[in-house]
């Protein structure tokens, strides 16, 4: 059974420029998502946390991360009334059932890294020879 968009009452259909699964297919299929995503599967992480667990991550692209996945019903974020304010963030039911394709898409990347790798040095040989 196909999915109706509720907003414009029309099948979904990412290969449809204007259909919204465009935008959310792009989003959550940003490194930065994923990274985040998947890291939040092992439980409740604070952002220092999430920061140290993902690294390269810069602080602008790790909020802006979370906000898009907390605006997006993926991530719950919880402040406590404390000094300085303690804030959590945790996946919601709907950011859970994102565990399966993510972790796939995480274990299959780790899996065939060094065919891909092996396959860009045939295809840019220079690239693979020492400085």
């Amino acid at each position: 059974m196909k999915t109706t968009v509720e907003s414009s009452g029309l099948p979904a259909d990412v290969y449809s420029a204007k259909c919204p699964t465009r935008q959310v297919l792009d989003h959550i299929s940003g490194k930065w998502t994923i990274l985040v995503v998947d890291a939040l599967l092992e439980g409740t992480l604070r952002y220092t946390e999430l920061s140290r667990r993902i690294e390269g991550v810069s602080q602008k692209m790790l909020t802006q991360t979370l906000r898009g996945l907390e605006a997006d019903g993926f991530v719950a974020r919880t402040v406590y009334p404390t000094v300085p304010p303690r804030v959590e963030y945790d996946l919601t039911e709907l950011g859970r059932s994102l565990a399966e394709p993510i972790t796939a898409h995480r274990q299959w990347t780790e899996t065939h890294v060094n065919e891909i790798e092996r396959a860009r040095a045939r295809a840019t040989p220079e690239a693979g020879k020492a400085p």
